[in-house]
């Protein structure tokens, strides 16, 4: 195929080159209306830019053929047999795979250490949750996905599953063996679905991990916003195989995603895939090799550690992404949210993530030589600084078994029930009726229909009283927990 070609930036270059006024959305017409102030600060071509699909681009029923022919592209690119454009985000796409594959009622396998989309996704399709534990490497209090037998395990245990959700990589750059867990699924006959938002670089330099189309996944779903170079919001599905038909992912798209698809969107999600066939191993091979050095000189710094090769073993995780640096930080007697704090208020650096033991920052192809050194003087000057960077109470970690709670009802039915407010010292023995989830990563501590504990109280408790933010909780203090109310 022609990937010098870009369908949908073609398309949107006719559409300006026309001079097309269109007497429907966007109400701002291509930015005429759109007040200076705003203009000045996020650009006029933005909103040049911003044209719905049906004003002279494509869609479903004045069909140019601009879409489809954009994701023949994009399939070809990474050697998948289909590919969808979402301009949704991936917390909608994995929504809609999951439904693709398991309708309300029927079991589906996900790993635990999922993001919280997956969990609303489960209250919203009514899927019955079967969770597969990850591997929790504790050293680092870390969670890795989880391997092939764990997962052949749950299935022989529900042989009714109608297929697997893997996370990889996670936020913290941990990869599973996704072939591995393939072909246990498919033993099975039941596909694999791969929430690959952070891995949408993967197919195009052969020393990052496995590529989940290559590693005989049937769905993968990634965040190009993520680690490539699109707009926030965009996702693409990628499909091959039989297991999950192009049709009824398309209608499950339809029934979830807007009929009002950003051009935007589309647009850069072309250009980047155009980018990355005629670029991306040069590109992404420089910046692995900027994050290398970043590494060797984070490792000369006292107090810091970076996490490397060391944990791809059996037990922890089966591939590491060299482009995300996870930097422990508990060494300079602070946590990773106070020290993604001082970054941003001192330095002016935005890390990745942070949590109560780390931060992470991810080099992507757009680093260069100034932002690689603008961060390795950042981390530097936090070390210089750590002693007066202020001593909050610590975060109780509990163990890792605590972590694995009781599911005593089925997520959407505890979301939906009779709920009261309680007070965190009466919550114990309670069932959940909400999502609590520490940000980031955006992991759930506790979902709904788990059956609240002690330790789990205590962490969260105590990280709510060190400043970890838990958003969606109802009261995000934790002092009081939204739960089934008893009959």
């Amino acid at each position: 195929m022609d990937h010098s070609r870009v369908p949908v930036l073609e398309a949107l270059e006719a559409f300006r080159r026309r001079g097309d006024i269109a007497y429907g959305p966007p109400g701002h017409k291509q930015g005429r209306g759109v007040d200076p102030r705003v203009a000045e600060i996020v650009g006029l071509d933005v909103f040049r830019s911003d044209v719905l699909s049906l004003n002279g681009l494509d869609d479903r029923r004045q069909s140019q053929g601009v879409l489809s022919q954009a994701q023949e592209l994009m399939a070809d690119a990474v050697g998948a047999e289909h590919a969808f454009f979402s301009t949704c985000g991936s917390s909608l796409s994995v929504k809609t795979a999951m439904l693709a594959v398991a309708g309300p009622g029927e079991k589906l396998l996900l790993s635990r250490n999922a993001h919280k989309s997956v969990i609303a996704a489960v209250v919203v399709n009514g899927v019955e949750p079967i969770w597969v534990h990850p591997k929790f490497d504790a050293e680092r209090h870390l969670a890795h996905p989880p391997e092939p037998e764990d997962v052949r395990r749950r299935l022989r245990e529900h042989p009714d599953a109608k297929g697997m959700l893997l996370i990889t990589p996670t936020d913290w750059g941990s990869c599973a063996d996704v072939g591995g867990v393939a072909r246990v699924c498919h033993e099975f006959d039941v596909p694999v679905i791969v929430d690959e938002a952070w891995g949408a670089h993967l197919p195009f330099h052969p020393a990052l991990p496995a590529w989940g189309m290559d590693a005989e996944a049937d769905l993968v779903v990634t965040s190009v916003h993520k680690m490539g170079g699109a707009v926030e919001q965009s996702s693409v599905f990628h499909l091959q195989y039989d297991r999950v038909s192009p049709e009824v992912l398309a209608q499950r798209e339809d029934l979830l995603g807007t009929t009002s698809a950003s051009s935007l969107v589309f647009a850069t999600l072309d250009g980047w895939r155009r980018q990355m066939v005629e670029q991306g191993q040069e590109l992404l091979e420089g910046a692995i090799r900027r994050a290398g050095r970043v590494r060797e000189a984070v490792a000369e710094m006292p107090g810091l550690r970076t996490m490397g090769r060391e944990v791809v073993e059996e037990g922890l995780t089966a591939d590491l992404d060299p482009l995300k640096l996870v930097i422990d930080v508990r060494k300079l007697g602070m946590s990773g949210m106070q020290a993604a704090e001082w970054l941003r208020t001192y330095r002016h650096v935005d890390v990745g993530g942070s949590d109560s033991c780390r931060i992470s920052a991810s080099i992507t192809h757009a680093d260069d030589d100034e932002t690689e050194e603008i961060l390795i003087d950042a981390l530097r000057s936090l070390v210089e600084h750590a002693e007066y960077v202020e001593r909050r109470p610590p975060v109780r970690l509990p163990e890792p078994s605590a972590l694995e709670l009781e599911q005593a009802m089925l997520p959407r039915a505890a979301f939906f029930a009779p709920v009261e407010h309680v007070p965190a010292e009466r919550a114990a023995g309670r069932i959940a009726a909400e999502t609590i989830s520490p940000y980031p990563p955006g992991v759930p501590v506790v979902a709904p229909g788990e059956v609240i504990t002690d330790e789990v109280l205590d962490y969260l408790r105590s990280g709510a009283e060190h400043g970890v933010l838990i958003p969606d909780a109802a009261d995000s203090s934790v002092r009081t927990l939204r739960v089934v109310a008893r009959s």
